[in-house]
């Protein structure tokens, strides 16, 4: 963080606006507008500007991404249409992991409780085989465990367990997802 006082400057480094300002042209023109099967190109542009990307990697056109050199996207990864990865520190989702349309996972806000609302930026994990659903919204520090399934619209505030389907605002687990379990087995 390069400001604690939100009110007289900016909580990030001239040369951290300066590449978010290359990554959002860039996007603008090369990511936004690319056909939608071109999920390879769109992985190019990712690890160009430092993220780390797996092998087939779906991430859609219009997913935004506020700084990819905090992301950490694995294997058979997916981003939907609509997601908003508020990477202001870092995101990492696991292999075969589902980000769907309109989820918002946010890794940054402010200390209200301090006269200058300087910057909290926590990182947000997402395990392996996991399923966030649309238009949950995920606050800064979150693990969601190996193979969790969290509900449409969902709110998470903390750490979500692994192979259990967990729904609500606040999101609690409301049952096992039982098939995780049996493949995990075989």
């Amino acid at each position: 963080m390069h400001n604690v006082d939100t009110h007289t400057g900016p909580s990030f480094s001239l040369k951290n606006r300066i590449a978010r300002l290359a990554w959002n042209v860039t996007a603008s023109i090369f990511f936004k507008w690319s056909p939608t099967p071109l999920h390879s190109w769109r992985s190019f542009l990712l690890r160009l500007f430092g993220a780390k990307v797996g092998k087939r990697v779906h991430v859609y056109p219009h997913a935004k991404i506020w700084a990819p050199w905090n992301l950490e996207l694995a294997n058979e990864s997916g981003i939907a249409n609509g997601v908003i990865l508020y990477s202001q520190a870092k995101i990492s989702i696991g292999e075969r992991a589902v980000i769907s349309q309109g989820v918002n996972l946010c890794a940054g806000t402010h200390d209200y409780s301090v006269p200058g609302f300087p910057l909290i930026s926590k990182p947000i994990q997402v395990g392996k085989q996991a399923w966030i659903a649309a238009e949950a919204f995920v606050h800064p520090g979150v693990k969601i465990g190996e193979g969790c399934v969290i509900g449409a619209r969902s709110v998470v505030s903390q750490d979500m367990p692994s192979w259990m389907v967990c729904v609500g605002f606040p999101c609690k687990p409301i049952k096992e997802r039982n098939f995780g379990i049996e493949v995990a087995k075989v």
